[in-house]
């Protein structure tokens, strides 16, 4: 059996992100609209370390400045969208800090920061450990999650 430790980012933490949804024009999530994005990462191993630990918290730094760098007052946006033109023109002239993903959404942004994470683990560990899952949630209501 595995051993299992997790580490969170809360909404508190100020990821604010933006991003829309370009093929829900079904409903309001084609237009842009944002969420102070919460994380939990969860992770295993067959065998502790030295001091008993699954992963050392302590060395997770580059994952919460990914976390930083991807959704803090960041505006995400899918390659794919159509109007990709006018996000780099409002990019060009200053008035968004963009990011560009191949899919956004709560889904996707635990898919990202699992991919970021789990190679990150691996190698600080050398193959110990591994990420279990990923949650993004948008609020106390809504979340999902990427993992094995």
């Amino acid at each position: 059996m595995p051993y299992y430790s997790t580490k969170t980012y809360g909404h508190n933490i100020g990821l604010s992100a933006v991003f829309r949804q370009p093929n829900a024009d079904h409903s309001h999530c084609h237009l842009l609209h944002g969420y102070s994005l919460g994380f939990k990462f969860t992770f295993a191993c067959e065998h502790l370390d030295n001091k008993n630990w699954a992963v050392d918290f302590g060395g997770l730094k580059p994952i919460k400045a990914w976390l930083e760098d991807s959704f803090d007052h960041k505006t995400a946006i899918d390659r794919a969208d159509p109007h990709m033109d006018v996000f780099l023109d409002l990019e060009k002239k200053g008035l968004i800090d963009l990011r560009v993903f191949d899919g956004v959404g709560a889904e996707k942004f635990a898919y990202h920061a699992f991919k970021f994470a789990d190679n990150l683990i691996k190698e600080k560990t050398g193959g110990r450990c591994w990420v279990h899952s990923v949650e993004c949630s948008e609020h106390g209501a809504n979340s999902a999650i990427y993992g094995l």
